[in-house]
Order: C-alpha cells, then structure tokens, then sequence
C-alpha cells in the first residue's frame, strides 16, 4: 500500500480547481493512470477520467502525426464557458415579441433603456416577461442576449473635467440685460407654466449656416424647435415674432419668462422683449445666466442631448427638412420621463 491510500478523504460534490487541473497534467506525464490520480488527490475515479476526456487537445508530432493529450489550460477554458451557463434562466425567457419591442425603441426611436421600462408600465403593455431598468441594462451589457441591440446603440455619457459650480463670472459685454439672479422664486420651483429656456443648436462646427432655435419650458418640459437661416440676433428676433403671431394675444401667458446664455445672438434684448403687436409692452421677461453655469439652463442642456440622438454635431442643418424637425419636436413632447411618472410634456399639457 503507497502513503497515499486511505490517507486523503474522498471529496465529493466540489468542482476541480485550476490548481488540481495543472496536478492532473503533471501526474498524467509521470505514467500514472486515471484511478491512480484519483486515489493521490482525493477524487473519484469518474471525475479523473471526464476531465482527461474533457481538456484532451490534439498535438502534432515531429513525424507530423498526431497524438492525443490532456492540456490543464484547455479543461479550465471548457470550465469557465460551461460555468456561463450556471445559476437562474434569463427573466426575459423565450419572450421574442419583449425583445423585438425594446430593440425597436431604442434602435429605430431612439429610446433609453429606462424610457422603454417606464412607457411598458405606464401603458401596461403585457408582455410574458416582466424586467426592470437595471435588468435591461445588465441584458445589454452581456452582449449575448439581443441580436441587434448593443451598448452602442444607446446614448454615451462622455467623462469630462467636472465644473466649478463656484466660479461665477460678471458677462461683462452684456451689462444692461437683466441677471438670472433678479429672476423671481416662482421660476425655480418649477410649479408654474410659461418659464422657458432658450438655446441655439449648432450643426457645424464653425457655427455657420442654418441652426436650430430650441425653447424648453421648465415645468413640463415641453420643447419648441425652430429653424433659423443664422445664428443672428436677427434670427433669432423673426423668430420669436413668428411665434408672437402664432398665438396672439395667448403669448404672454405662455411665455412669462425666457432665460438665455451670454451667446451672441441673444444680446439685443430689447429686441426679443419688444412686442409686434403691443408696441408700450413686453412681450416676454428676458434673464441672462452666468457666463460658463449651463447649470442654470438645466433643462435646455438636457433635452439638446436629445435632438443630438437625431442631429449629431458636423450635421449640416440646412439639409434637414421642416417635416424633420417636427418628428423631432413632436418626439421630444411624447417622450416618457422618470420625473414625471413616465408620462411625457403632452400627458402633462392635458392633465
């Protein structure tokens, strides 16, 4: 009898080790059989025997013929695939119409995850699987569960340098507009109707050429987006008269307030206050924010995010029909929000 029989306990139910695997390799080398292996390590003859069969590679010799032998490195890969497979089914199943559904929102519509979850459970949409925002996220990021969809079909959070959110500074070419800090409380809270925010969206880069005027009200988030030929005080002046036109006399109410960057475009602002119709009143409040604080245009910068999933920068907007930009438009109005329950800026206009 060797030193090693009836020393080492049997162990059963526990999975080969790496470590154990390099032993079966070495110990193969050295002569020993299947059953001798097993008795010097503790483990049952079978499992000996399976994993030689199972990490067995082909090798060729010198004589250019080929031999069969057990590769610990080979047996570990096996190992590891085979341990994908471990642990609950997938919560998604065999529901092809859920994945045809999230694949189509957020491919073709240019959904987010977590818009396509909110607007299932807003509508109640039955579907055989249920799944939430962080599931969908997990799914993605697998790699292997969708067939179309990957993580560069969603929107990409670019890392940056984080603002100084104390570095306030004096727009010392506009010095007659009125600050954003003599804007009243009511605009902050967010709890009244007609407090817009008022941007330029570029296309190319040297900021030539047509652009987008896009207005987003702070409460609802409704947006409003209009074409301009330039980024002109000019433009953007036409534009806000069109507006003026547009809605008579309902103007005023729907428009209380209106703040603005330091841009250029939006300087003269007697101008975009001066009413067309009511030439002794304002048509609307103009407050400028601070010069580098686009926290102070929250929303406005996080519906652009928005238009950029269908305009990207270097796009030449000039190329982009009216029709287009109303899809945008009408896109970014019915777009379920988190905030808001997941209804979007039209559920809340009618509720």
């Amino acid at each position: 009898m060797s030193q090693y029989d009836n020393i080492i306990e049997l162990r059963k139910y526990k999975h080969l080790t790496a470590k154990e695997r390099y032993k079966i390799e070495i110990l193969l080398k050295e002569g020993l059989k299947p059953y001798e292996i097993a008795q010097r390590m503790g483990r049952g003859t079978r499992t000996i025997e399976r994993e030689v069969n199972r990490g067995k590679v082909r090798l060729l010799n010198s004589d250019l013929t080929y031999r069969e032998e057990y590769c610990a490195d080979a047996g570990q890969r096996i190992y590891n695939e085979n341990a994908k497979n471990k642990g609950p089914g997938l919560k998604i199943g065999k529901d092809h119409k859920l994945v045809k559904y999230i694949e189509n929102k957020i491919i073709k519509e240019n959904y987010s995850p977590d818009a396509v979850i909110g607007e299932i459970k807003k509508k109640k949409i039955k579907f055989k699987a249920q799944i939430c925002t962080k599931t969908l996220y997990n799914y993605i990021d697998r790699g292997d569960v969708f067939l179309k969809l990957t993580n560069k079909d969603l929107p990409v959070k670019k890392e940056g340098k984080k603002r100084d959110y104390k570095k306030i500074k004096i727009p010392h070419k506009n010095l007659k507009g009125t600050s954003i800090e003599e804007r009243q409380p009511e605009v902050d809270n967010r709890k009244e109707y007609g407090h817009w925010e008022m941007d330029c969206v570029v296309g190319k880069r040297e900021g030539k050429g047509a652009v987008l005027l896009v207005l987003s009200e702070r409460s609802i988030r409704e947006e409003i987006i209009i074409k301009m030929p330039a980024k002109t005080q000019e433009s953007v002046i036409a534009s806000l008269d069109r507006l003026e036109r547009k809605y008579g006399k309902a103007f005023k109410e729907k428009f209380k307030t209106i703040t603005v960057d330091n841009g250029s475009e939006f300087l003269d602002y007697e101008g975009i206050e001066r009413s067309i119709k009511y030439k002794e009143e304002k048509r609307v409040k103009l407050y400028y924010a601070h010069p580098y604080s686009s926290w102070e245009r929250g929303t406005n910068e996080n519906i652009n995010k928005l238009i950029r999933r269908f305009i990207p920068k270097g796009m030449d907007i000039s190329k982009i029909s009216n029709a287009r930009i109303k899809y945008i438009e009408n896109w970014i109005n019915s777009y379920p929000r988190r905030i808001f329950g997941y209804k979007s800026a039209k559920d809340m206009m009618t509720a």
